[in-house]
């Protein structure tokens, strides 16, 4: 089968527009709270010390983390709970998507609430960039900011609906992102509003 084309094309970064239809978002919802019941969702400190403003987990065999002494991957979470497994909807959409039969190592989930932001930042923290970044947009609308490699300069955005999955590769590995706001209960997704970002990772 021949690999997807973008619908988009954002400085290099790939948006396939609706990829996962209303169905497969409701049932992924319900992977995801089992996620969460297993690896509760939390706050994390930013390096200079502010909470960030979405709260987290993951899955996987490591999971994104951020305190005052900077951010990493790490083999379990702060209760001490080994990360649990990405759901298969997951992995199979990422293999739809990123050739080379090699699973991800994390599924980072970001929770937006009413108000919560992302600046814009780069996925640096993995060994071999050679792998993309792939992104899941479930719920409220975002608005996705796109620049360069080095985070000043122009920047171009584009909102993300439920269903969007945006895939950062190659060229555009590494450029500045982040997401300015949401449109909060523009969504019926999720009965009290918000948004969840998904990204998968090769990590090692």
């Amino acid at each position: 089968m021949p690999p997807l084309k973008p619908d988009i094309q954002l400085r290099g970064v790939g948006l396939f527009k609706g990829l996962i239809d209303p169905r497969a978002a409701r049932d992924l919802v319900e992977d995801l709270r089992n996620v969460i019941e297993k690896a509760p969702l939390f706050s994390p400190d930013a390096p200079y010390g502010k909470k960030m403003s979405v709260r987290m987990t993951s899955c996987g065999t490591y999971g994104w983390f951020s305190d005052r002494t900077g951010y990493r991957y790490v083999d379990k979470h702060p209760s001490g709970s080994p990360w649990p497994a990405i759901p298969p909807a997951l992995l199979a959409l990422w293999h739809q998507l990123v050739p080379g039969g090699r699973d991800p190592d994390c599924c980072l989930m970001n929770f937006y609430g009413e108000g919560a932001r992302m600046g814009l930042h780069r996925d640096k923290d993995e060994a071999d960039f050679s792998w993309p970044v792939v992104s899941v947009s479930l719920g409220d609308d975002g608005l996705f900011r796109v620049g360069n490699t080095t985070c000043g300069g122009k920047t171009e955005s584009v909102w993300l609906t439920s269903g969007d999955v945006v895939v950062l590769g190659g060229d555009a590995r590494l450029v500045c992102h982040g997401v300015d706001r949401i449109r909060f209960q523009s969504s019926s997704l999720l009965p009290k509003g918000g948004r969840i970002n998904l990204t998968m990772r090769v990590v090692d």
